[in-house]
């Protein structure tokens, strides 16, 4: 991320600073929990894909911090509000906000951090990024539900998966992406196009992480996570549709029953191996990678557009 950190490295300095002061609360122990958040962020890759969305269509401005701020506050919210949800104890390596300060501390921070995004755009009057911004905290929610309404009995559909990820995960990088652009860009359709390419980004993001739980890598959380909390990722849906009837038996049953046994998890692992799942998801990540890059090439060759595609190809190609 390089090139595309040192194309808006000053702006991602001021937007810091516009992010702090959004934060700052006057009730000692939220300004505590809040230096805490700031002080363990983590690669900044969603305010990255919001200014170099806006640099894409003209000069940053304090609408286009805002609009940062914005996305950081509501991806935020929904980090601590997940910790909670997953009784997760760390986050990025640190105790997460619920390990620290319990549960019902941290799903007030949660709330606390999604009104002060609320408030930030109204009392500046940027209806439209939060137009956008609000239409991805639902599609989100929606996207949580129906992943956990399929769980319970281990859906197989390959195209319920991806309604799954475009509405949970993909749903906020394409609104980081148009919520950028609204703030320079004037043609309704270029913002729309900014949204479409967001939207591809982010379910090649996710599909990466999917195959992060059958990798070797050192990627900060253990092989076979996804496993062990009853996630149908791509990989295991394509084994499961292509693989005998009675390995697809013996699957289900140890995801459904047997999911925290480590020698169980491992032959779902060895089975999905052998099956393609990898290569089946890899293919597909790649797929969605070069249609958003496709998008992207349909503007002007230049800087900017040369680190949006950086920060593409990295979605793909990192480690963790």
């Amino acid at each position: 991320m390089e090139l595309a950190a040192k194309i808006i490295s000053g702006e991602l300095r001021e937007f810091e600073l516009h992010f702090k002061r959004a934060v700052k609360s006057n009730v000692s122990l939220l300004d505590k929990i809040m230096q805490f958040i700031v002080k363990r962020k983590g690669k900044q890759l969603r305010p990255m894909f919001v200014l170099l969305s806006a640099k894409l269509g003209g000069e940053i401005n304090d609408k286009s911090y805002r609009a940062a701020s914005l996305v950081e506050l509501l991806h935020t919210a929904t980090l601590v509000h997940d910790d909670v949800v997953d009784e997760s104890l760390e986050r990025r390596g640190f105790f997460s906000i619920n390990a620290l300060w319990k549960n019902k501390i941290a799903v007030i921070v949660g709330d606390y951090l999604l009104s002060k995004g609320l408030l930030l755009s109204l009392d500046n009057g940027d209806f439209q990024m939060l137009q956008i911004l609000s239409n991805a905290i639902k599609l989100m929610s929606e996207g949580e539900l129906l992943q956990l309404e399929k769980a319970r009995n281990l859906n197989l559909k390959e195209d319920v998966y991806f309604e799954i990820i475009k509405n949970k995960t993909a749903s906020l990088l394409a609104s980081s992406c148009a919520a950028g652009a609204s703030t320079t860009f004037t043609d309704a359709a270029a913002i729309e196009k900014m949204r479409t390419f967001g939207e591809k980004v982010g379910i090649a993001f996710q599909i990466k992480d999917d195959l992060f739980d059958y990798g070797n890598e050192k990627i900060g959380k253990p092989t076979g996570n996804d496993i062990k909390e009853k996630k149908l990722t791509l990989p295991l849906i394509y084994t499961l549709n292509n693989t005998s009837s009675s390995i697809r038996r013996k699957l289900i049953y140890i995801v459904k029953n047997e999911n925290t046994n480590k020698d169980k998890v491992k032959f779902v692992i060895d089975e999905v191996q052998k099956a393609g799942g990898i290569e089946y998801a890899k293919e597909k990540m790649f797929n969605y990678r070069d249609e958003a890059l496709a998008v992207l090439y349909s503007f002007p060759d230049n800087e900017v557009r040369k680190g949006l595609e950086e920060l593409v190809r990295y979605t793909t190609d990192r480690n963790y």
